[in-house]
């Protein structure tokens, strides 16, 4: 494969080079992640940088819909808007439904739209491993907004907030039960509360959660990173886009508020040095997988089952055999 054509192809917006290149860095293949690597490198010089949202919401709150009708509203003032929507992978086979583009029927076919659905591959947090990676090759073929659509709510949520210049919940109205567990979490991480499916019968329930989550955002510690307001919640229905604009006028207050006020780069720096470090602790554990670690692993996993060894010593000495050590 040409790396510097695909590079070329890429930087003038070439939607299928784009799709080849979202390929290649999703590959598990070790010749294609060499390729995956020098393609990115090749790319980190083009200068071009976009607004990355993560998006996450409980099941049924309405997220497809709300992407279709928010990215349909920033593309129609001219903006480029690239999609990437984790789906669940099948614990067999490592595939996924990836029906997005159907949900999304509208927005798939706007040429400023760019939609790629991708298998969460088991990945803690429903966020596909490369989906980073994804994000910059978005960024270098000039999209504007990168919408990440995650799997569901858990506090493994973490991880797209840690590749996001704002992280977006969505929840339904009197849906608040559903983040029992998992609420005080998410909603430290959250920077706008959008609940959705403010309309008809639902516009009162809808009103009354919006106001009882902007109580409990009050009373949460005030972030550094915030401005004064902030974080908050708004009522949005994406069904009939109405609060589309004024959320993303929000989203643009917080944003431009954090540039101007050094959080924005800050920010972006930090994510960089979680993801070097992940990059490491990925990398530690491939080593599990080659042929005679998998062996190994096997052989004392039966010796712990059978309580010849406790599990932290078999632990240690397989550790320290992959280390090379007597």
């Amino acid at each position: 494969m040409d790396i510097s054509d695909l590079r070329d192809r890429i930087l003038a917006d070439d939607r299928r080079a784009l799709s080849r290149a979202i390929t290649l860095i999703e590959s598990t293949r070790a010749d294609h992640r060499e390729q995956a690597v020098a393609l990115i490198e090749a790319l980190k010089t083009s200068g071009r940088e976009a607004v990355r949202i993560g998006l996450s919401g409980t099941p049924g709150v309405g997220k497809s819909t709300f992407i279709e009708s928010f990215g349909m509203m920033l593309t129609a003032q001219g903006l480029k808007v690239a999609v990437l929507a984790v789906d669940p992978s099948s614990t067999r086979s490592g595939g996924s439904i990836l029906g997005d583009k159907t949900r999304m029927e509208r927005l798939s076919r706007d040429p400023k739209a760019f939609i790629r659905p991708s298998p969460s591959q088991s990945h803690l947090g429903g966020v596909a491993r490369r989906t980073r990676e994804a994000v910059t090759l978005c960024e270098a073929a000039g999209f504007d907004v990168v919408l990440i659509e995650t799997v569901g709510v858990g506090q493994s949520e973490t991880v797209v907030a840690e590749m996001s210049d704002l992280f977006i919940l969505l929840l339904a109205p009197a849906g608040g039960d559903e983040l029992q567990g998992v609420k005080r979490g998410i909603m430290e991480m959250a920077d706008i509360i959008l609940v959705n499916k403010a309309d008809g019968d639902l516009k009162p329930a809808a009103i009354r959660t919006c106001s009882d989550y902007a109580g409990a955002l009050r009373l949460l510690r005030k972030r550094p990173q915030d401005p004064e307001g902030f974080p908050k919640a708004t009522t949005v229905s994406a069904l009939h886009e109405e609060g589309l604009r004024h959320a993303w006028d929000e989203m643009m207050t917080l944003i431009k508020w954090r540039r101007e006020n050094g959080h924005f780069a800050g920010r972006r720096a930090e994510q960089a040095r979680y993801w070097f470090r992940e990059e490491v602790r990925q990398g530690l554990l491939a080593r599990l997988a080659t042929p005679d670690a998998r062996t190994v692993m096997q052989d004392y996993a039966e010796r712990v089952a059978e309580g010849e060894m406790t599990p932290t010593v078999a632990a240690s000495e397989v550790l320290r055999r992959l280390h090379g050590e007597p």
